[in-house]
């Protein structure tokens, strides 16, 4: 079982910048691909960001591509996601992902409010 816990959103203008935070409970987060996914009001959740269990490879949405940076720290249980160059498009409820394809265990955290006002 593992828990997310996710912290850092909050309200900025176009052109800012936010950094949010993943807490991860369990022995075993560096066993996990651990994500970033946002679903906008109206609107399906979808792929921001993705980090491999050792932090060797990344995966960006291209719509995020440039401007954001996933990075994780295996030994803080902790994944971020730096955002910059922030606009109003990116405004969203921001999910923490932890995906263990061969165990097939996927967990989400609660999510955390992203507004970037224009």
């Amino acid at each position: 079982q593992v828990q997310l816990a996710e912290s850092g959103g909050g309200l900025v203008q176009a052109g800012g910048s936010l950094r949010l935070s993943c807490a991860a409970s369990g022995h075993t987060f560096s066993s996990y691909t651990m994500g970033w996914f946002r679903q906008a009001p109206g609107k399906e959740r979808e792929f921001a960001a993705a980090i491999s269990w050792s932090g060797t490879t990344t995966y960006y949405a291209d719509s995020v591509k440039g401007r954001f940076t996933i990075s994780r720290d295996n030994a803080r249980n902790t994944v971020s996601l730096q955002m910059n160059s922030l606009k109003p498009e990116d405004t969203a409820v921001y999910y923490c992902n932890a995906d263990n394809k061969q165990t097939m265990k996927s967990y989400w955290g609660q999510g955390t409010q992203v507004t970037v006002s224009s």
